[in-house]
């Protein structure tokens, strides 16, 4: 139990089950050739998820003394796993992560795409270690490794599997992709900014340089509001272009009701937030938009196919 909290299972399902609903969901529906047979597939998946845990088992390591202050309940390392045991798992999820990206990378014959999982290992390592202390970049590259997960699959799907005759459809299905890469990029990094405002007590302690911390917690909230509107806009705009423009008004619906209300939501509420339960609450929230913008892409293929 301690070790599945120290990898934060729960989210490591949810990024699986991402890749698995975007592959199965939509990609497979489609007549297109895919570049990886399942069995391969399963291995991007297990190698992200293997990176994804690695992250969260540094990023335990560094936070045990601002989530001793902010989530008690939730410290692992020194309770029941020693910090060198969590190093241990921490170097063991990574190496397993990368051999399987680069095992992945020469079957499909690019070998240089291995260079990505090195980069993802990386970047975790430096957000928990330097980036996470630095306002607005921690977030930034946090949200931003979030829609790589989505990218991913283009890259390794798509993308090898493409030639002269089929580009311009291929390229579609990638920019799709790209789409909902954006989304998770935006609603992870407002996200970001919210559990900032959240933990800023353990964080002002540790003498991190957060957002909230730099200029306060009312301008940070005032930013993350920003965002959400930018969001909110963009969402709306991307709903009626391409959903109920083309008569998929059953995606169109789900949209306003999972995806833009719940934002809509989350603007309000903001407003009037003042406690740690509220920011919470709110951080929450996003998390529910986020998942279920991600499974419109299930709602989107059956709407396609019910019109046809």
């Amino acid at each position: 139990m301690k070790f599945l909290k120290l990898i934060r299972y729960k989210n490591l399902l949810m990024l699986a089950f991402m890749q698995i609903l975007f592959r199965y969901a939509f990609l497979k529906q489609q007549n297109i050739p895919l570049a990886l047979a399942d069995w391969q597939y399963a291995l991007l998946v297990l190698s992200t998820v293997l990176l994804a845990a690695a992250g969260y088992v540094i990023n335990n390591i560094y936070d045990v003394a601002t989530d001793s202050i902010n989530k008690p309940n939730d410290v692992v390392v020194g309770k029941g796993i020693s910090e060198t045991a969590a190093y241990n798992i921490y170097i063991g999820l990574n190496i397993s992560g990368v051999a399987l990206g680069f095992l992945l990378s020469n079957i499909i014959m690019r070998p240089m795409f291995a260079s990505l999982f090195i980069l993802i290992a990386s970047l975790l390592y430096f957000y928990a270690t330097t980036l996470k202390q630095i306002m607005i970049l921690g977030n930034f590259v946090v949200a931003a490794l979030l829609s790589v997960s989505v990218i991913i699959i283009g890259v390794f799907d798509l993308f090898p599997a493409t030639n002269s005759e089929n580009q311009a459809q291929m390229a579609s299905f990638f920019s799709i992709l790209t789409d909902y890469a954006l989304f998770a990029f935006m609603i992870n990094f407002i996200r970001e900014i919210i559990k900032d405002i959240e933990d800023v007590n353990g964080d002002y302690n540790q003498g991190m340089n957060t957002l909230p911390i730099a200029i306060g917690i009312s301008r940070a909230a005032k930013i993350a509001v920003a965002f959400a509107v930018v969001s909110f806009i963009l969402c709306l705009l991307y709903v009626n272009k391409y959903f109920f423009d083309n008569n998929l008004f059953i995606a169109t619906f789900y949209a306003f009701a999972f995806v833009l209300a719940p934002l809509l939501y989350f603007i309000v509420k903001i407003v009037g937030a003042k406690g740690q339960k509220d920011y919470h609450h709110l951080s929450m929230v996003l998390k529910l938009i986020l998942f279920f913008g991600i499974l419109s892409i299930l709602v989107i293929t059956i709407n396609i196919k019910y019109n046809a």
